[in-house]
């Protein structure tokens, strides 16, 4: 392998929108997700709503419920 072209790889500290930080290796010494296996719904058992960018929110008004756009209104 040649020197001096490859990134080094370092300790980096993982965060999780629910609060979970763990450490790990990496490139990047510091990551950033919005699921980990602390809150991911089939690694804890525990349903939980994911919603990212409004997707549901969207789906129902184009499909489902009316009263979601009462309450947007109101």
């Amino acid at each position: 392998m040649q020197k001096g072209i490859h990134p080094d790889y370092v300790v980096s500290e993982v965060k999780c929108s629910c609060g979970n930080v763990f450490e790990t290796k990496s490139t990047e010494p510091a990551i950033h997700v919005e699921i980990c296996s602390a809150c991911h719904p089939f690694y804890s058992g525990k349903q939980k709503f994911v919603d990212t960018g409004g997707r549901v929110e969207r789906f129902q008004r184009k499909y489902g419920r009316k009263d979601i756009d009462k309450k947007e209104t109101k």
